[in-house]
């Protein structure tokens, strides 16, 4: 198992600096708040193939 000293330091998933222990996994607060700001503007998604239920407004049942 590699030692501590020579591990590489891992890297900002935003930005690609290095990282700084204060703000793990990101390099500043910059960073950190810029992730959390995608978050709350939902730039995070998950594909999802999901088949109409019938309660959107989107979902056009007739009857047969």
């Amino acid at each position: 198992m590699p030692s501590k000293s020579t591990a590489k330091p891992r890297a900002c998933p935003l930005c690609g600096n290095p990282r700084d222990e204060a703000f793990k996994p990101f390099c500043s607060r910059g960073c950190r708040d810029r992730d959390l700001l995608g978050w709350f503007g939902e730039s995070y998604r998950v594909p999802v193939d999901q088949p109409a239920d019938g309660t959107a407004d989107t979902d056009n049942f007739t009857d047969e």
